[in-house]
């Protein structure tokens, strides 16, 4: 199963791309992550933020691969525990070949990226950092894999 992390923004801190890598390179061939970054429009002062998440959400939906299954990241989502992730995973692999998994921008996902998802996933009430939200969903993904492989990484 291919797994794509579609984002917006580019050029993240060197500790953001090498964290995702590390957890990335972690899953096996049967399970790859892979990062696809939208470059974030710039936001001005007069600038029409509407049109603008509007025309990003149009290149995120151009990056998905077709028949993918689409989930969207969104505070609204479901909050998944290690568990309820891992049976998530498993699920994924034995239905899916391809899976997206979308971060939105400073504004959030466009309507038409919420209206594609199939499943919304909530990490947090919180708010967090979308540089941080990588490494934290690669790191996420790679627990569940470890559990569902008896792997030792996850000891709780």
């Amino acid at each position: 199963m291919q797994i794509d992390l579609i984002c917006l923004g580019k050029n993240r801190p060197t500790w953001v791309n090498t964290g995702f890598n590390e957890y990335a390179k972690r899953l096996p061939a049967y399970c790859t992550l892979t990062l696809k970054e939208i470059p974030l429009r710039k936001r001005t002062k007069n600038a029409d933020l509407i049109r603008l998440q509007q025309q990003e959400g149009e290149q995120m939906l151009a990056t998905i691969a077709p028949n993918a299954h689409v989930i969207a990241l969104d505070e609204r989502g479901t909050h998944w525990n290690t568990i309820q992730l891992t049976e998530q995973l498993s699920h994924w692999i034995s239905t899916y070949s391809k899976v997206a998994l979308l971060i939105g921008g400073p504004e959030g996902l466009a309507t038409a990226c919420s209206q594609r998802a199939q499943q919304y996933w909530s990490l947090s009430h919180l708010t967090l950092p979308h540089s941080l939200v990588r490494i934290i969903v690669a790191e996420q993904l790679y627990r569940a894999w470890s559990l569902l492989n008896n792997h030792p990484y996850h000891r709780a």
